[in-house]
């Protein structure tokens, strides 16, 4: 189902807001993301409200990362919840740690690989060990499998080489940093449209900016859900 392959950022200053561009959005969109910046202006509230009131997916993007046993414990304790999707980093101990938090639940462990918001540049900062980060993207993602990960967090560049590892069949790619044609790129570096995202393996794209900040948010996700179900195979 198209509508359930785009999920939208609710990257809203507060969660009234949040909840103001879902009824905006009504139909339009199913599956909506909420993130470390929605947090502390009721973000976890929303999402809850949004799961049980109005029958929508939730993605939860914690992005955790800790020790084992506080990795484990944290996810417990949102698995209570019904959420469709958790994210922590792609450290195979927090990947373990994390689906131990999940047993016996339905949520999904998705593990980041690169942050599309960064380069190479970026990662020779944070001393991130040499080599092109695609290649790097492929690595994280096979470790994370390995440790159980339900799916990887990944540019759209880099899903072809996801979907080629041995043990990609069953585990999802959801990539974030899509941008329409002719969207501006914002702090995003590795971009991607929603047709060639697809095209190129992804199970979900993440949309936030080019549909909230547009004049008519629903119109916006109308016109990724054709996209997405024209290029959908």
């Amino acid at each position: 189902m198209a509508h359930d392959r785009l999920i939208v950022a609710l990257d809203t200053p507060t969660a009234l807001d949040g909840l103001g561009l879902v009824e905006r959005l009504g139909d339009s969109v199913s599956f909506y993301k909420i993130g470390l910046g929605s947090l502390t202006t009721g973000g976890l509230a929303l999402a809850n409200e949004l799961k049980q009131e109005h029958g929508k997916r939730i993605f939860l993007d914690m992005k955790f990362f800790d020790i084992a046993n506080t990795v484990e414990a944290a996810v417990r304790g949102i698995s209570q919840f019904n959420f469709d999707f958790l994210t922590v980093q792609g450290d195979p101990h927090v990947v373990r740690a994390a689906k131990e938090g999940a047993a016996g639940t339905d949520l999904k462990i998705l593990a980041v690989t690169v942050l599309t918001s960064l380069d190479r540049g970026d990662l020779d900062d944070c001393l991130i060990r040499d080599g092109a980060i695609p290649d790097l993207v492929q690595e994280r993602a096979g470790r994370a499998f390995e440790a159980g990960a339900d799916g990887v967090i990944a540019s759209g560049h880099e899903a072809q080489l996801i979907r080629a590892l041995p043990n990609s069949s069953d585990r999802l790619i959801v990539t974030p940093g899509v941008r329409p044609e002719g969207s501006d790129a914002g702090d995003q570096k590795r971009i991607m449209t929603p047709a060639q995202a697809i095209k190129n393996g992804a199970d979900h794209i993440v949309v936030g900016r080019p549909i909230y900040k547009a004049a008519n948010p629903a119109d916006a996700a109308d016109a990724i859900n054709a996209s997405i179900r024209l290029n959908s195979v």
